[in-house]
């Protein structure tokens, strides 16, 4: 089979995107609003930007559902505050990140929903998810609008991993972490690494 994105639907080519650049990490990314309101979300358009100096990037999309035609609530939050915190999903908390994702009202707090901790940050004001084993608190760098989406950069400006995920010799634990990653409309665990001969 072959397809001509221009002459397809955006649900049809966005399936699938989704279902061959697998597997995508999820950025569980922490705002906070003018008004002081928290916010979380998850989001699987996210990779690393730059490593000098160290940049992560995530890609927003407009809202959806009774939503449709707004802009998602953690794009409005970054654009005004110009700060977020990355949380790495590991496989435990799959579930709380899962009620985080629901379309919920902008005051909203998906904290309270997911029933999770919000844990005051180093540098930046939005609060990390106290039960993440890796936050990364990020200034925004640029946003740049790719046709319906917006790529958001930041500049990483503080790491935090909990001592048990850590192997020592700036190196994660990635057995322990257990990092969730989406598969089209599906999640996947990484439990199984292996090298291959060079």
């Amino acid at each position: 089979m072959e397809f001509t994105p221009s002459k397809l639907g955006e649900k049809d080519v966005y399936k699938l995107l989704t279902g061959s650049v697998v597997p995508r990490p999820i950025a569980w990314v922490s705002t906070v609003s003018e008004e002081g309101d928290l916010n979380l979300a998850p989001f699987s358009f996210f990779t690393v930007a730059s490593r000098n100096p160290p940049m992560l990037c995530i890609s927003i999309g407009p809202g959806v559902g009774d939503r449709e035609g707004t802009e998602k609530d953690t794009l409005v939050n970054i654009r005004a505050t110009k700060e977020f915190v990355i949380n790495v999903v590991p496989a435990p908390l799959g579930n709380s990140m899962q009620k985080s994702a629901e379309n919920l009202p902008s005051d909203a707090n998906e904290f309270a929903i997911a029933e999770l901790t919000p844990a005051e940050s180093h540098i930046v004001v939005p609060k990390r998810v106290k039960e993440a084993p890796i936050h990364m608190e990020c200034e925004l760098e640029q946003i740049i609008q790719l046709g319906s989406d917006h790529l958001v950069i930041g500049r990483m400006v503080h790491y935090h991993i909990e001592d048990e995920y850590y192997l020592g010799n700036y190196k994660v634990d990635l057995e322990k972490l257990q990092p969730l990653g989406r598969l089209a409309g599906n999640y996947s665990e990484s439990r199984q690494f292996f090298k291959l001969p060079r």
